[in-house]
């Protein structure tokens, strides 16, 4: 098999060859978000919202004989679309396995059912069996219960919150985080030669996190806020904000909506009630305007937004359909990923494969998401590509990059 450190990504996602010898060159060559929630349900309340169990733990189960042991949390009892989410999650990890090409790894899958006490008491079960490194949970609570157990025993977590806040020194998110979002489009509008920037964003923890990357952004690249507002649930309170980033615009080159499609669809028709002329703008976006609903809407075709390159996704769902006759969810490509890439670790970087020097590498490593690279506070970046909306769906303008800029 090629040397899965050398090897470059594909278009199109892996072949049967090798999961990481194509996927997964890690790192790449030295030499840049999110779509949709690692959760169920809404990104754009900004909340992950774990649901109540359905029952108890399953019984532990291991995939794979390798030597390396890696637990892999997941609420695979939990109610509702957070348990159709794991065992999608869980499903793309066994393909990962199956894809490597004789992976020494074994897999201990533990059911934290969603819960704090479900994530501390598996990932503690996982390292008495000699777990190295843990992927998982997938909810943002559950992750300082499993870290807390992880850091006594000096052992990475590498999990699927959105909530950056939960990220730290040895504790790695490798979900799709709105600030990757962010970074992207500012730094393409900015690169068409746009300096004056306005926003109207959700009173939510969704939209207090793209406010300040947005600001941070904005400034970073010599540019200007000329308008800012927030609404909340309130029909009434979205006028009003709508009403005063509208008053901004004529003096304004770039506009950002960040929220889903049904609301973010709202809040361009409050503007253009208001008197905005939304086709003299660039609107922006982040990758949740990825929805037939904003594809469909007049005054956001022509938009950009920030989105992995849909391909790999395609790629990726099409073996996953071959193997277990479904659809996989949208994030279970962050479990491929994770399996991935602890399997070429443990087989190219020996006794420190799982330690921070190796995972903060900062050439980054190529998933089915295009490229990532984890940051010394456990936030992660993504290379992202530009999509345009259109009516037809979105399209690509600017792909993926083929490695982070040093």
């Amino acid at each position: 098999m090629d040397d899965p450190f050398n090897a470059k990504p594909q278009p199109g996602g892996a072949t049967r060859r090798s999961a990481l010898g194509l996927i997964l060159g890690a790192p790449l060559m030295a030499g840049c978000a999110g779509i949709q929630s690692p959760f169920p349900g809404s990104q754009s309340s900004g909340l992950e919202q774990p649901p109540t169990p359905s029952g108890p733990p399953q019984q532990p189960t291991a995939v794979g004989s390798g030597q390396v042991k890696v637990a892999l949390l997941l609420p695979l009892s939990a109610s509702g679309n957070a348990g159709v989410a794991a065992q999608s999650m869980r499903n793309a990890a066994e393909l990962a396995l199956a894809e490597f090409q004789n992976p020494n790894i074994q897999l201990l899958v533990k059911d934290d059912a969603g819960s704090a006490q479900g994530a501390q008491q598996g990932a503690q079960q996982a390292i008495d069996e000699g777990a190295e490194i843990i992927l998982g949970p997938l909810f943002g609570l559950s992750v300082p219960a499993t870290a807390a157990v992880a850091r006594q025993r000096g052992i990475s977590v590498i999990a699927f919150s959105t909530d950056s806040s939960v990220a730290g020194r040895g504790v790695y998110l490798l979900s799709f985080l709105p600030e990757s979002d962010i970074n992207r489009i500012v730094d393409y509008s900015a690169g068409t030669g746009k300096r004056s920037f306005a926003a109207l964003l959700p009173e939510n923890a969704y939209g207090n996190v793209v406010e300040v990357a947005f600001k941070q952004a904005v400034a970073r690249r010599g540019g200007r806020v000329m308008a800012f507002e927030k609404y909340s649930g309130d029909p009434a309170q979205l006028q009003t904000a709508a009403r005063n980033v509208a008053q901004a615009l004529p003096t304004t080159d770039a506009l950002l909506l960040a929220d889903d499609g049904d609301v973010v669809v709202g809040a361009a028709q409050a503007l253009t009630a208001n008197g905005a002329n939304l086709k003299r703008l660039q609107m922006l976006g982040t990758g949740l305007w990825d929805s037939p609903r904003v594809s469909a809407d007049p005054n956001l075709q022509g938009g950009f937004y920030a989105a992995p390159d849909p391909a790999g996704f395609r790629a990726f769902a099409g073996r996953y359909k071959a193997k277990f006759g479904s659809d996989p969810v949208r994030t279970s490509t962050l479990a491929y990923d994770a399996v991935a890439l602890v399997a070429a670790l443990a087989r190219t970087q020996g006794a420190q494969r799982f330690s921070q020097e190796v995972l903060t590498n900062t050439s980054g490593f190529a998933g089915v998401d295009g490229l990532f690279r984890f940051r010394g506070d456990g936030t992660n970046e993504r290379g992202l590509a530009v999509m345009k909306v259109t009516a037809g769906g979105a399209q690509p303008v600017v792909g993926s990059p083929k490695s982070f800029g040093a």
